[in-house]
């Protein structure tokens, strides 16, 4: 008995100290890890101006070519290569001698054609009065009558010779017909030119303001002229007429430009029409032939749902994909369709709705599926610029 009891004992004992562990353990078990905080935005229908970015090149506002009007030599240039000038200006001057010699021969024979008319118009006057006594015969009349108008025939057409001699002295003061920068100059003091020869003497350019003529393909024409018609975009107002203008180092023009017309030609080598704008160039920084990038306002999208750009990231298969926090506060993958990039945003068609909470900050701490806390995001997206 007296082993029975000590084995019995034992027993107990043991017991008592295992219940006695494992009362210390649960409590010294360490609490549940705090849920993982990530930063969201919540997603909200905005109007939004969709832009198009078009590559294009600068044209001169208006072109002068200068060419003589006349044949001569050239006697001096009156203006310095790639400066401006202003129009009437005097450019060159051809020799005037001979057509100075012109306008004065002219003019003598007019004089001369001039004193011959009143001896002719008194005869034939007077021939006049004799015919109607039956003093002289019809014919001699006629005659004087005759000679009275050739001779003022001949009058008229040595005006006629004055006028032009004077045009002819006149084009020898090669002038600009614009305002603008001229470039350099083809002649040099005694060149011979000709009248309308086919190397102009020099180019005026206006450069301010300034054109920019950009492609756009019919495709997407007509993929604008759908989403208007179905009310998906709608037509911007005066104001959003303003076109952005990129330079070749990738800054951005200062100053707004205007569309003008969209040309009614396809061309059939490239399937695309003609924009053409006109920008302010005060300080001439566009110059004619320059490589641009036009930022056109196609119209506005009145319930555009933007996803910040940071909280899109892609699947294996390339789709793109947002994180968002359901209502249960877990995780939950979405698949996206992009239309374009609108500044640092996403404009998504669907696979988002108004209201939903989407995942910019912590996307790397989450998984799907995962219980999570959300937090407004510490940076969230600036205003996007929609011009």
């Amino acid at each position: 008995m007296r082993r029975i009891f000590s084995r019995g004992g034992k027993l107990l004992l043991l017991l008592g100290l295992l219940t006695q562990m494992g009362c210390e353990k649960t409590q010294s078990s360490p609490p549940p890890p705090p849920l993982v905080e990530v930063g969201i935005v919540v997603l909200e229908k905005e109007p939004v101006v969709l832009t198009t970015e078009l590559p294009g090149r600068t044209s001169a506002f208006r072109i002068a070519e200068i060419r003589p009007q006349i044949n001569g030599l050239i006697q001096k240039r009156f203006f310095i290569e790639g400066s401006d000038v202003k129009a009437g200006q005097l450019l060159y001057q051809i020799d005037p001698a001979p057509y100075q010699a012109a306008l004065d021969n002219a003019l003598a024979a007019l004089a001369r054609a001039e004193a011959n008319v009143p001896a002719i118009r008194s005869r034939a006057e007077r021939l006049k009065a004799l015919v109607e006594q039956k003093a002289v015969s019809q014919q001699d009349y006629d005659d004087a009558s005759s000679a009275l108008k050739q001779a003022e025939a001949e009058v008229r057409y040595w005006k006629a010779a004055v006028e032009s001699a004077r045009i002819n002295l006149g084009y020898t003061r090669i002038t600009a017909p614009i305002s603008g920068r001229i470039g350099r100059s083809n002649v040099t003091e005694g060149a011979i030119v000709t009248a309308y020869q086919p190397l102009p003497l020099a180019t005026i350019q206006q450069l301010d303001p300034i054109y920019v003529d950009v492609p756009q393909s019919t495709a997407d024409l007509l993929r604008l002229k759908e989403k208007l018609e179905k009310g998906n975009l709608k037509a911007g107002s005066q104001e959003d007429n303003k076109v952005g203008l990129i330079l070749e180092d990738g800054s951005r023009y200062p100053l707004e430009g205007t569309f003008q017309f969209r040309d009614v030609t396809v061309d059939p080598t490239t399937g695309s029409v003609i924009l053409r704008m006109v920008f302010p160039n005060p300080h001439h920084l566009l110059l004619p032939g320059m490589f641009v990038r036009a930022i056109v306002k196609e119209g506005v999208k009145e319930d555009a749902i933007l996803v910040p750009q940071q909280a899109v990231t892609r699947d294996p298969k390339g789709n793109p994909v947002a994180f968002l926090v359901n209502p249960e506060g877990k995780v939950e993958p979405r698949i996206l369709s992009i239309e374009r990039a609108i500044g640092d945003a996403w404009l998504v068609t669907s696979g988002v709705e108004p209201g939903e909470k989407v995942i910019v900050e912590g996307l790397i701490k989450v998984r799907p599926g995962m219980q999570v806390r959300a937090v407004p995001a510490e940076s969230p997206r600036k205003s996007l610029t929609r011009g």
